[in-house]
């Protein structure tokens, strides 16, 4: 049962599929936030772990789903349920630092035209290394995440990103209205670039936080950082961000960068044994892409697509800076 009546800021969504074992450490740290303006709305998806029986018996409000709807359907949900300004989206293998909830309301509170906000996502391992400042988009159809794998202080800085990575962020609930939810078609990955690119086309903006931080396990429910399911989602979501985002000018402008991005990614997929995922989730993307709904162009938004080029060209080159420095302290390592 959601609260309306006590007026609260945000609304934290946590989707569940057998994380049974992940939602008591998480659900604690949320209990020691201290800002205390947010109400906890569950979205179980079909779960067989007990996850649902302790949701119940814990008093947590929840949406229990019948079947698995993936990550896009299970939010989708909880967005709509919510009556709050704002909708934080909270992987359930996380624990939040006690500010966490605070500090990104307080960031998406500066403007209007703030869609998204990322929170400095640490491993949860290895707490001095970063596990995402925010998502990047690349020309070559690349989405990746900022600081993945470097020293928590080199991300200290707020800082405009293309996406906000959706295992830890606050969403400005009103903007679904106007560019769609997220993407069920997508099931899981890619969604949250999806729905950013799509923010960012009707002149939103999108931020990372590094005063709302977070310890996230990774891959909990997927079970592995590549495997076959990932893969082919993952390949074939990308045709989809590409197909709907980009009016076709665009597509016909970046098409060789993204083509030359397929072809060394189907190499890299290849050595680590998962060529055939990747085809397979390209050749589903290519076939279906045409039923996705297409976002519609229009005049008056063409200084957004302008400045989404540019973004993409940047994120190209910070890209290829930041591979350069990781094979250069390789090659140094071996010395």
């Amino acid at each position: 049962m959601m609260t309306e009546d006590r007026r609260r800021k945000a609304t934290v969504v946590i989707p569940n599929y057998n994380g049974l074992s992940f939602l008591k450490p998480c659900i604690e740290a949320l209990k020691r936030q201290k800002c205390r303006d947010f109400d906890i709305l569950i979205v179980d998806n079909g779960s067989t772990d007990g996850s649902v029986g302790w949701i119940k018996e814990q008093g947590i409000p929840g949406i229990f789903l019948e079947t698995n709807t993936g990550f896009s359907g299970a939010v989708n949900r909880g967005i709509r349920a919510s009556k709050t300004p704002y909708v934080i989206l909270l992987n359930n293998d996380t624990q939040a630092e006690q500010e966490f909830v605070g500090e990104l309301i307080r960031s998406i509170s500066r403007s209007e035209k703030i869609f998204a906000v990322s929170a400095k996502m640490v491993q949860f391992h290895n707490r001095e290394l970063m596990d995402s400042a925010g998502d990047m988009y690349s020309l070559l159809g690349w989405a990746y995440q900022r600081g993945v794998g470097q020293s928590v202080k080199r991300y200290c800085r707020p800082k405009e990103v293309f996406s906000a990575c959706a295992g830890a962020a606050i969403y400005r609930r009103k903007v679904f209205e106007t560019i769609g939810y997220f993407d069920e078609k997508h099931f899981a990955y890619l969604e949250d670039i999806d729905v950013c690119y799509r923010a960012k086309i009707f002149g939103y903006h999108n931020l990372y936080c590094p005063t709302a931080v977070v310890y996230h396990l990774g891959s909990a429910t997927s079970g592995s950082k590549y495997n076959d399911f990932k893969v082919k989602l993952a390949a074939r979501n990308n045709i989809y961000v590409n197909y709907k985002n980009m009016p076709w000018p665009q597509l016909l402008v970046n098409g060789l960068p993204l083509a030359l991005g397929i072809g060394v990614k189907y190499g890299f997929f290849k050595k680590l044994g998962f060529d055939k995922a990747y085809t397979e989730g390209l050749r589903e993307g290519f076939s279906t892409a045409g039923t996705c709904q297409k976002v519609v162009y229009r005049k008056e938004n063409l200084g957004n697509y302008l400045a989404i080029q540019w973004e993409l060209i940047w994120g190209t080159l910070i890209y290829i800076c930041e591979f350069s420095r990781r094979q250069a302290n390789k090659a140094l390592r071996k010395f």
